[in-house]
This record gives C-alpha cells, sequence and structure tokens, in this order.
C-alpha cells in the first residue's frame, strides 16, 4: 500500500456503542451499575476469603486471585468507556490505546492460566485426595500463582512490542477499547510475523491450559462415575459445575473473536462477544462461585457479622448452613499446612481427637475427610486398585 494512505496516527476514535444520543443515558448507568457490582463483589470475595481462616485452602487461594484479576480486568476497560459517554469525547491516544492493550491481553491470559490450574486443583482433590496436601502446598500453590503472572506479562508484553512497530491507515476508528482484531484491520504494514506469534501464544496460553482444563475434568468424571453413591456423585458436579460455567463464558466468547481469520473479522461480532468477556463474565464470577458454595456463603455472612460472634458460634453457624458440623468439614477447612498447628487445630472443638481416627496415619488436612463421605469412598476405592 502506498505511502499516501498510511498516516502516523496519535489518537484512534472509540465508535462506542451508539451513535444515538436518547441511549448514551441509558448505557452510561447500565455500565455504570455493571462496574459496581463487578468490582464489589469480587472484593467482597477477596475480603470473606482473607478474612477466614477455614477457607484458607488452595482453592480459595485460587478464587481470591481470580476475582483480583476480574476486577482489574474491569477496571482495564469499564471506566474508560463511562468517561468516553459522559464526556462524549471518543479518542483514545495510541500510546493509552497500547497500553490498554497491553493490560487486556495480561489479565485475560492471566484469567485462562487460573482456570487451569483451578480444575487442576480439582482434579488433585477428588482423583488423588491422599496426596493432595503435598502436591498443593503452599509453595506449589505460590509456584503455580507466580507462573501464571509472568508467563501472562511475557506474552502480553511481546504482542503489543510487534504492533507498536505498526503503521495505521488513515481510518482509525475502532471500538469501544483497544483489541487485537481490530488494530490488525487497520494495520497497514506486513502482519504475518505478528499474526504467526500470535498464532503461537494462542497454543501456548489458549490450547494448552484449555487441555489441561479437559484432561482434569475427564478424571474427574471418570473418578466420580465410579461412585456408588447418587449423592456424592451430584455433589462433586454441583461443585464443579461452578468453574465449568464460568470456563464456558471465557473461551466461549475468546474463540468466538480471536480464532477466525482477521480479514474475516466482524465488529458486531467482536463487540457483542468482547462485552461478555469484559463485562458481563467478570460481574457473574462472584454471583457462579458464591451462590452455590455454603463455605462461601458462610464466610461472607461472619464478614458482615464484623467477628460479632465467638469460634465456637461460628462452627454452630456453618453447622447449620452446612446441614451438618462434622470434624471433616473443618479439617478440609483448616488443614494444618496453611498455619494451623495441632494442638489450635483440636482444641477447643468437640472433635475426636487423632488417635480416635479410624485411620491416624492420615493427615487431618487432607481433602480426603470431605462431608457427605464422598472422598472417603474414593479412599475406599484407591485403596482396593
Amino acid at each position: 500500500m502506498g505511502v499516501a494512505n498510511q498516516t502516523s496516527i496519535s489518537d484512534f476514535l472509540l465508535l462506542g456503542f451508539s451513535q444515538h444520543p436518547e441511549q448514551q443515558p441509558l448505557l452510561f448507568g447500565l455500565f455504570l451499575a455493571v462496574y459496581l457490582v463487578t468490582v464489589l463483589g469480587n472484593l467482597l470475595i477477596i475480603l470473606a476469603i482473607s478474612s477466614d481462616p477455614h477457607l484458607h485452602t488452595p482453592m480459595y487461594f485460587f478464587l481470591a486471585n481470580l476475582s483480583f484479576t476480574d476486577t482489574c480486568f474491569s477496571c482495564t476497560i469499564v471506566p474508560k468507556v463511562l468517561l468516553n459517554i459522559h464526556t462524549q469525547h471518543y479518542t483514545i491516544s495510541h500510546t493509552g490505546c497500547l497500553v490498554q492493550m497491553f493490560f487486556f491481553m495480561k489479565l485475560t491470559l492471566l484469567d485462562d492460566f487460573l482456570l487451569a490450574v483451578m480444575a487442576y486443583d480439582h482434579y488433585v482433590a477428588i482423583c488423588l485426595p491422599l496426596h493432595y496436601t503435598t502436591i498443593m502446598g503452599p509453595q506449589r500453590c505460590l509456584l503455580l500463582l507466580a507462573a501464571s503472572w509472568l508467563s501472562s506479562h511475557l506474552l502480553a508484553f511481546s504482542l503489543c512490542l510487534l504492533m507498536s512497530q505498526f503503521s495505521f491507515c488513515a481510518s482509525h476508528a475502532i471500538p469501544h477499547f483497544c483489541d487485537v482484531p481490530p488494530l490488525l484491520k487497520l494495520a497497514c504494514s506486513d502482519t504475518h510475523i505478528f499474526q504467526v506469534t500470535m498464532l503461537t501464544e494462542a497454543v501456548l496460553s489458549g490450547l494448552i491450559p484449555l487441555t489441561c482444563v479437559l484432561v482434569s475434568y475427564a478424571h474427574i468424571v471418570y473418578t466420580v462415575l465410579r461412585i456408588p453413591s447418587p449423592g456424592g456423585k451430584h455433589k462433586v458436579f454441583s461443585t464443579c459445575g461452578s468453574h465449568l460455567t464460568v470456563v464456558t463464558l471465557f473461551y466461549g466468547t475468546l474463540f468466538l473473536v480471536y480464532f477466525q481469520p482477521s480479514a474475516s473479522y466482524s465488529a458486531d461480532t467482536g463487540m457483542a462477544a468482547s462485552v461478555v468477556y469484559t463485562m458481563v463474565t467478570p460481574m457473574l464470577n462472584p454471583f457462579i462461585y458464591s451462590l452455590r458454595n455454603r463455605h462461601m456463603k458462610a464466610a461472607l455472612w461472619r464478614f458482615f457479622s464484623w467477628g460479632k460472634y465467638s469460634t465456637h458460634s461460628v462452627v454452630l453457624v456453618t453447622s447449620v448452613m452446612s446441614d451438618s458440623a462434622i470434624p471433616q468439614t473443618v479439617a478440609y477447612q483448616a488443614p494444618l499446612y496453611m498455619g494451623f498447628s495441632r494442638q489450635e487445630y483440636w482444641s477447643g472443638l468437640p472433635f475426636p481427637s487423632p488417635e480416635d481416627l479410624s485411620n491416624p496415619s492420615m493427615e487431618p488436612g487432607s481433602p480426603a475427610f470431605q462431608e457427605d463421605s464422598l472422598l472417603f469412598e474414593l479412599q475406599g476405592r484407591h485403596s482396593t486398585l
């Protein structure tokens, strides 16, 4: 393409969601409500998990990080959208666009990795219950989290660095935020290297985590189907259903936007899909993970009570909400390796001592201790293999 058709763009024009002025107040109110619900919901999840020692387990550790990522994710996109609607000024600088794209890609990739790590955590807890505390110890959890953060940073930075070298055509209008497909359509430079790099990163950061999720749940389904108790099967599928719902929303919209050639990219389809994973999914995650989880609901209830009740009362409240408070429940919620000594672990609670357990060699912190004896069944099946 000739030089006359190229320009060094200093600003991009963000098209927004509607060109009708009478719809702008409605859109502003809608997006503001979604943004506030997203931020407050995810912050409540983080505060409830951090303030409740019973939830200091790997599963909730990764859930808190996912909520933090979703909060940052919304703060990357929605405030700029609200500002544009309020000021009727729909431009963003070239540098600002690249910065927004970097954080958007980094947080999207981090979500991707965290969902895969959470699937692996479910796999270990259900399929390898006796080795859970060994495999998912604090150091392993921190290593998985650090690797997710570092990988997402490097992958996003490499693409943004290549994008910063492009020249763009005279038309510089893009949808409501800076994303890769619309910017590629505006590029006048040769994008072959960029697209090869993006495809390679898509395999590394998309297909590999998705494969991890699918393989983990294939093992989970195979293990659970061998449980004779119908109630046990329902418990596991109900617990894993929340994670699978989020995974489906996340990957479904990503495949719709990114796994298509840039030449056939549809702005309307891309905008609809991007709204789902930039606004709707981060807003739904707190509800999906908390409303069907009685431990999270109990933690939120205790958080709003501002420490009004003693530890013994908290145990009684948990008992009411979970129908039965048994030693295995609290043993699972407050494992020894998360900072509870054996004396603190058993003192003051109406539990049998470790010597009275049917299997004294089993650590009380093992997820083999579960209400409804689900993982006791798994343990029995492993021991007979």
